[in-house]
């Protein structure tokens, strides 16, 4: 569900919020009808500056690297509490979050940095890297500031995935999953017009099934760019249309029926 914020209410728990983000400076499951909006259903909303990014002309094919979204050290700094109390958000979204670990020492997250359990971050399929953001966990009202740096999660119903401290801040690690609201405060590019998009589909269980499905992909959208790559013990399948176009993706999404797996609209960059 999506609305637009009102005043940042009272101090906004500033006390509670400060806390679990201070710290670093100082020293099977039930199913919801709350659930991420597509792309397409976000109203507009302000960008934070950020250096020009190249332009393309018109039915180019842009570079296939995604350049790095660096965030701060521990995720967030303290320019960016200062920010989130003077701010008032501008959008909301309510959702399931879970917590997630890297499966291996050194993995990169999708911003280009290598993951951190305690960094205070966390990863959403859709919004632009990078975005500032508050997780309130709705049953105990815990609040924590965390950066988007990762993608994520590829599961039916979840909205977030937040690494062990910021999951340990809201009072989620030891529970694993629970309802939270996402306040968004700052988007370095903007969420409604824009992007490099694709379409991920898994989890496949075994590689030939993903081969299987790359192989008609690739013979159904030759423009695009297919390729399929291993995960957490499965294998998952990419669809990057022909300059990265949302509009090309979205519609892949709603069209892609997989017989294994589901199919899911993820911002690049």
């Amino acid at each position: 569900m999506i609305s637009t914020s009102g005043a940042w209410k009272s101090s906004f728990r500033l006390a509670g919020l400060l806390v679990p983000v201070l710290t670093l400076f100082g020293c099977g499951h039930r199913r919801t009808t709350s659930v991420a909006p597509t792309p397409s259903e976000l109203a507009p909303v302000r960008s934070a500056p950020t250096a020009s990014s190249p332009t393309y002309s018109s039915g180019s094919r842009q570079p296939s690297r995604i350049p790095i979204t660096p965030a701060p050290p521990g995720g967030v700094n303290a320019e960016d509490m200062e920010y989130v109390a003077t701010h008032t958000p501008i959008l909301t979204q309510e959702g399931l979050a879970t917590w997630y670990t890297a499966p291996y020492k050194g993995r990169k997250s999708a911003n280009g940095q290598v993951f951190d359990d305690d960094a205070m971050t966390a990863a959403h399929r859709t919004l632009p890297m990078g975005s500032l953001v508050v997780v309130t966990n709705l049953k105990t009202g815990q609040s924590t500031v965390l950066r988007i740096t990762d993608r994520g999660p590829f599961v039916e119903d979840r909205m977030l995935d937040l690494t062990t401290a910021a999951a340990k801040a809201i009072g989620l690690y030891r529970i694993g999953m629970t309802q939270v609201r996402m306040d968004v405060y700052q988007t370095p590019k903007p969420i409604d017009s824009g992007g490099r998009w694709c379409v991920q589909v898994g989890a496949f269980h075994n590689e030939n099934d993903a081969l299987k499905l790359k192989s008609e992909l690739m013979r159904k959208y030759a423009d695009a760019n297919v390729i399929e790559f291993p995960g957490t013990d499965s294998y998952w399948v990419r669809i990057r249309p022909e300059g990265d176009d949302r509009k090309v993706a979205e519609q892949i999404a709603r069209h892609l029926q997989p017989s294994e797996g589901e199919a899911y609209l993820t911002r690049l960059d």
